[in-house]
């Protein structure tokens, strides 16, 4: 058997691809299942690191710790250089994904029965957008941590080719494919032409026509369906005595997975106290101390985990009823546990994303020259790329094309294991 695998390292959850003629071409992870959600909790109580769906069970539960989501983020941003702290002890961020990466690679190796010294990692197309620099220091700091948990020699793909290896394994002739790829922490497009004639060949470089991509993923739409819809329950868009509103940087850093930890200090305590005397009306002043009793808890990543529960819901309904019960006033009161959304607000939040998108679409295809009336098949992966709205922005721009839905999770792990057979084996 090959010792070659691929590993799809997602903003929100990760696979590992092993090609095994006849099986199944991703491995199980976590339980029955072949994703890994990419989290990491540091359990206070048990001393102990939970990871996956584990981890935030383990959070949910109640213990104490610290909980890190969307590292793949940190990619390429100075934050990489950076440190959190954990249980009175410094973690240095690049240790963090190290812990993860180290994990992912041991639960594929026991999955397998035996050990993987050659991995192709998947990539999306830029880190960055627009900084060359911050893209080659973050697939080389990727490339660094993969050596330094054991694997011994790397290399790169970029994710939606992986994906376009998985679907030209299931055609039977020539198209010219759009792989929409639309995951956690980026959106990338490539188009390509795909047949089985062309699979056998080891260099692709020609079949690719063009490809783009744009750092907008799922946690982007958790963030602005959690800014336009939930925020405002703790004190967001609200004005003060001056007749100013309410400062939004906190709850900016609130509604975004990495930057929730900063706001568990007293300083930051101090300036919402601040805030809060300075509030013109009791209404606005009950929401504030929403937002202090949240913070009190450590409960911010549990309303991020419901924002993105409203966003997975809203994929296929037109209104939905979401849970905040935790969202309590300073004297412990709950609010109205339930809040009603909307689709058309959902897609009202997230509208200015999904038009960034669709320019990188247009300008993938107009640098390839070609016209959309001659793209064959939209193809879908990517855990995100079920957002209706967005689904419908991009199917409208390739309307005599054929929608394909890939594996949402799957396909791009299975197109990496492929692709390590194909270069290592």
């Amino acid at each position: 058997m090959s010792h070659a695998c691929g590993v799809d390292f997602g903003t929100s959850n990760s696979t590992v691809g092993w090609h095994r003629p006849g099986q199944s071409a991703l491995l199980t992870l976590e339980q029955d299942k072949v994703t890994l959600p990419s989290v990491v909790f540091f359990n206070a109580d048990e001393d102990e690191v939970n990871y996956g769906r584990a981890a935030l069970t383990s959070y949910l539960a109640g213990y104490e710790g610290r909980l890190m989501r969307s590292m793949k983020s940190l990619l390429g941003t100075s934050l990489i250089e950076g440190q959190t702290e954990v249980q009175g002890r410094a973690l240095p961020f690049r240790q963090l994904l190290a812990h993860y990466i180290a994990e992912l690679k041991r639960r594929a190796e026991q999955s397998a029965g035996q050990t993987f010294s050659q991995a192709v990692f998947g990539r999306p197309v830029h880190f960055i957008d627009d900084d060359r620099n911050a893209d080659r220091i973050a697939q080389n700091t990727l490339e660094d941590i993969a050596l330094a948990v054991g694997f011994k020699e790397i290399s790169f793909q970029y994710e939606p080719i992986a994906a376009a290896i998985d679907y030209e394994s299931r055609i039977e002739r020539e198209e010219l494919v759009l792989i929409a790829d639309i995951g956690g922490g980026t959106s990338d497009f490539s188009l390509v032409r795909l047949s089985p004639e062309r699979s056998k060949q080891t260099d692709r470089h020609n079949d690719i026509l063009g490809n783009g991509g744009v750092h907008i993923g799922g946690t982007d739409f958790d963030k602005y369906l959690s800014l336009t819809q939930i925020m405002p329950l703790l004190g967001l868009g609200g004005k003060l005595a001056n007749g100013t509103e309410v400062p939004s940087g906190h709850y900016f850093n609130l509604a975004t997975w990495h930057t929730i930890n900063q706001l568990y200090s007293q300083k930051v305590t101090r300036e919402m106290q601040d805030i809060y005397r300075d509030a013109n009306n009791d209404d606005l002043r009950i929401r504030l101390e929403r937002f202090l009793f949240l913070l009190d808890q450590r409960d911010g990543h549990w309303l991020a985990i419901k924002a993105e529960e409203a966003k997975i819901m809203l994929s296929d309904q037109d209104s939905i009823s979401l849970n905040l019960d935790r969202l309590r006033s300073k004297t412990g009161a709950a609010l109205e546990c339930v809040l009603t959304l909307e689709q058309q607000g959902f897609q009202t939040a997230i509208a200015h994303l999904m038009e960034q998108v669709a320019l990188t679409i247009q300008k993938v295809v107009d640098d390839a020259g070609v016209n959309m009336a001659d793209i064959d098949t939209v193809f879908f992966t990517g855990g995100s790329s079920g957002v209706r709205g967005l689904r419908q922005r991009i199917a409208a721009m390739v309307p005599n094309a054929k929608k394909v839905e890939g594996d949402l999770f799957g396909s791009i792990g299975a197109g990496l294991g492929l692709d390590a057979h194909r270069r290592f084996a």
